[in-house]
């Protein structure tokens, strides 16, 4: 078990007061070292999930597969500086399919977070989604209120201004029912991410999520 080295952050802080092309070339060795240091870290990740969620063991991702690029695509945005100030990975039983409940992790060059749920869900997908939390939500509501979970874990996402159309405005998920992103979410800082038991630290927030996961996995995966 392992945390990330420091150089690994120092590069992610330097590129971000330097985000151009000139000097992300003229230190690409620093990048492709922070890169390989990524892999190894989601690597040891990719190992830990595999033992305590068998459907991602049956997946079989290599670090590749899981790790998001560093280069944006800054065709429609008015940032455009050219590279991503984070190291991201996700971890779901359809490789690079976000929309499938899944484990992320996201670092950036001081801080951090660990989460996963449901996430830009297609419409259908959205509408079976509030269907599971209004049909049971005392099953959901018992996961979310488990003392680990709330140990770890914030509801977070975004949410419509009241309940959507279709729904009683009185139902007891109300709140849960207006969200479009329905994500749970811990915050991880510089500290933890140095920490030579960041890895074992994951693993045991990842494992306090399963359940929250498989929740909605059934209406996400079959709308």
């Amino acid at each position: 078990m392992a945390g990330l080295k420091k150089e690994t952050l120092q590069f992610l802080k330097d590129l971000k007061r330097h985000n151009n092309r000139e000097w992300f070339l003229k230190y690409k060795n620093r990048y492709d070292a922070a890169y390989i240091d990524w892999l190894g870290f989601t690597a040891e990740l990719i190992n830990g999930l595999s033992k305590i969620d068998k459907k991602l063991a049956a997946a079989k991702f290599q670090p590749k597969d899981c790790v998001f690029r560093i280069y944006r695509d800054i065709r429609f945005s008015k940032d455009k500086t050219p590279y991503k100030t984070n190291f991201a990975s996700e971890f779901s039983t359809k490789k690079g399919e976000w929309r499938v409940p899944g484990y992320y992790i996201h670092i950036n060059p001081d801080d951090g977070f660990l989460g996963g749920g449901a996430y830009m869900l297609e419409s259908l997908q959205l509408q079976a989604m509030r269907e599971e939390l209004s049909l049971n939500g005392a099953r959901f509501n018992k996961i979310i209120s488990n003392k680990n979970f709330k140990k770890y874990f914030t509801i977070e996402g975004d949410k419509l201004v009241n309940p959507p159309r279709g729904f009683d405005k009185e139902d007891p998920m109300a709140e849960y029912l207006k969200h479009k992103n329905l994500l749970a979410m811990h915050k991880i800082k510089e500290q933890e991410i140095l920490s030579p038991k960041f890895s074992q630290h994951c693993l045991e927030v990842f494992k306090t999520m399963q359940p929250f996961l498989q929740y909605l996995e059934r209406p996400v995966t079959n709308p």
